[in-house]
């Protein structure tokens, strides 16, 4: 068992940044890749961002590339979601996510995943 705690949301204004972390506990956290999620009201939850466990892959939305990081202390147990540039449509839930996942190409997919934070709220005000 994996338990999954996200802090850093807020309410910002577009054009700042914001950095959400996510501290893990329970079974050793570098084995796990780990993925920041986000569900805006009214929509299905979507990827956000992926990193491997050993930190040497990344995956990004389409949305959010040159935008947001994703980094990893495993000594931490934390991931990390660095947001720049933040847009009104960044507005969302955002969740951390954590899952042994063998093949790459399938690390974005949401049912992959199978221990999930409570949530994190981001809002961005124009």
């Amino acid at each position: 068992q994996v338990q999954l705690v996200e802090s850093g949301g807020g309410l910002v204004q577009a054009g700042t940044s914001l950095r959400l972390s996510c501290v893990a506990s329970g079974r050793t956290f570098s084995r796990y890749t780990m993925g920041w999620f986000r569900q805006a009201p009214g929509k299905e939850r979507e990827v956000v961002a992926v990193i491997r466990w050993s930190g040497d892959n990344t995956y990004y939305a389409d949305s959010v590339k040159g935008r947001f990081t994703i980094s990893r202390d495993n000594d931490k147990s934390t991931v990390y979601l660095q947001m720049n540039s933040l847009k009104p449509e960044d507005t969302a839930t955002y969740y951390c996510a954590a899952a042994v996942i063998t093949s790459w190409n399938r690390a974005p997919e949401r049912g992959r995943y199978d221990y999930w934070g409570q949530g994190t709220q981001v809002a961005i005000s124009s």
